[in-house]
């Protein structure tokens, strides 16, 4: 029987996406750079240096960092380094914004007497943050996140301690998320259920369950 469900965060409740591209868009044309391509080259160097911070082959201030010098094909000292970043993130965090589906699932899964669980790869302290400020952390039981863990997503070590934290074994548990690779395929291997939320079409062929919208999920 489910006892527990997984919601990751970052563009599953919260439209991520959209305020990494308005931030860097702006951001960068304040260092002269002004292409077309400005969002997607970010989100691919942002995914390369996270991905290495969640193997912890560098630290999470070193990701940030490398991101910056990469994006800017600079060097750059890590205080100057740091600061340009700020700049960014300022912008970031003023983007965040909850979809519209968000509140209603998380209130669905409680009545159905699931305990409900933010299972992200982010930082515990700007998780957090971004649920408070989103009027999302009183909607929900436990925030996990990979800073506490050994790991990030899709390392099963993840999902081993999150099930530790959420009290539940594999099978009482339910992962939803966006990312086909972390959320869904993760959390098979880790012997988890798993529903993709696909709002953009990007995986019409996976064969994994699948839902377009949060309205869709029933519990």
């Amino acid at each position: 029987m489910l006892r527990g469900i997984f919601f990751d965060l970052d563009d599953t409740l919260v439209d991520q996406r959209s305020a990494a591209t308005a931030a860097v868009v702006e951001w960068a044309a304040g260092h002269g750079v002004t292409d077309e391509l400005v969002g997607e080259r970010w989100a691919s160097v942002s995914e390369t240096h996270y991905a290495r911070y969640q193997r912890r082959e560098i630290t999470f201030t070193e990701q940030r960092r490398a991101r910056v010098r990469e994006f800017l094909s600079l060097e750059m000292a890590d205080d100057e380094a740091d600061i340009i970043f700020a700049g960014y993130l300022v912008r970031y965090e003023a983007g965040w914004t909850a979809f519209d589906d968000a509140v209603p699932a998380l209130r669905r899964a409680r009545a159905a007497g699931l305990t409900v669980a933010i299972f992200t790869n982010g930082i515990e302290e700007q998780q957090r943050l971004k649920l408070t400020r989103l009027g999302l952390i009183d909607e929900i039981d436990l925030l996990i996140t990979s800073s506490v863990l050994p790991a990030g997503k899709p390392d099963p070590r993840a999902f081993k301690g999150a099930l530790d934290i959420l009290g539940a074994t594999a099978d009482e548990a339910l992962m939803v998320g966006d990312s086909l690779e972390k959320d869904i395929l993760g959390a098979v291997e880790a012997g988890v259920g798993a529903v993709l939320v696909d709002r953009h079409g990007a995986h019409l062929t996976a064969d994994v369950p699948r839902v377009s919208t949060l309205h869709d999920l029933v519990f």
